[in-house]
């Protein structure tokens, strides 16, 4: 069973960073794709970043120029530096990891609260 745990979150000013962390209980390079999602209260949940299969790096465009994912596998955990907090960036961060053996298997962390205000 994979388990995923996030931590670094918190309450921040608007233009102060943060960052989260996301530890995996496997190896995350058997990871298909792993990545960051957030919902912010009465919206969907949407990506904010996310290493695909080939291992390339995706951003939402709300947070490009602003938000870096990295990883260090090593020590099985991703990371999301988040600089130029804006309030909008407000919303439960979430860790994402899906694995493909002969099906498809999503894993979710329970998610980190970052909270953008004055």
């Amino acid at each position: 069973q994979v388990q995923l745990v996030e931590s670094g979150g918190g309450l921040v000013q608007p233009g102060g960073s943060l960052r989260l962390s996301c530890e995996a209980s496997v190896s995350i390079s058997s990871f298909y794709v792993m990545g960051w999602y957030r919902q912010a209260p009465g919206k969907e949940r949407e990506l904010v970043a996310r290493f695909t299969h080939s291992d390339n790096k995706n951003y939402a465009d709300s947070v490009k120029g602003r938000f870096t994912i990295s990883r260090d596998n090593a020590k099985n955990t991703m990371y999301l530096q988040m600089n130029s907090l804006k309030p909008e960036d407000t919303a439960v961060y979430y860790c994402n990891a899906r694995v493909v053996i002969s099906t498809i298997l999503n894993y979710w962390g329970q998610g980190t609260q970052v909270t953008v205000s004055p």
